[in-house]
């Protein structure tokens, strides 16, 4: 079957295929903890080559073209991480403007770092990219 999306991963069109309404992905970067935070439901993926590739940027950009998402969320900076003072990371822009060239209405919501740990944790999270 020839695919009409930029999401050609096997695995991950069959998870995200076999998910329903409201079910959670979950996109973390080459420091997010996921063998121990990943959920009783989830399965893991491991797309990260080297530093920097697969950007989270380009999954997002992958799932988007296979599926609509209902809500996206951060994870909050504690007001006492050293990077606080930054403000919101450059790259939370760059995933709003995919969401919004997609076509899509969806805002972030930032949750505080330790309750995202406990979303994550959920039997609603399917797939850990």
């Amino acid at each position: 079957m020839l695919l009409h999306q930029k999401l050609i991963h096997p695995d991950i069109n069959g998870i995200v295929g076999a998910a329903g309404h409201h079910s959670k992905i979950l996109i973390g970067d080459g420091n997010y903890p996921a063998s121990s935070t990943l959920g009783p439901n989830a399965e893991l993926i491991s797309l990260n080559l080297m530093p920097g590739v697969v950007t989270c940027s380009q999954v997002l950009e992958a799932l988007l073209s296979a599926v609509p998402i209902e809500a996206a969320n951060t994870m909050g900076i504690p007001d006492d991480d050293p990077y606080a003072k930054f403000g919101p990371p450059p790259v939370w822009a760059e995933y709003e403007k995919l969401i919004a060239d997609a076509g899509l209405d969806v805002k972030f919501e930032s949750i505080p770092k330790w309750d995202f740990y406990e979303a994550v944790r959920s039997p609603d999270l399917v797939l850990t990219i």
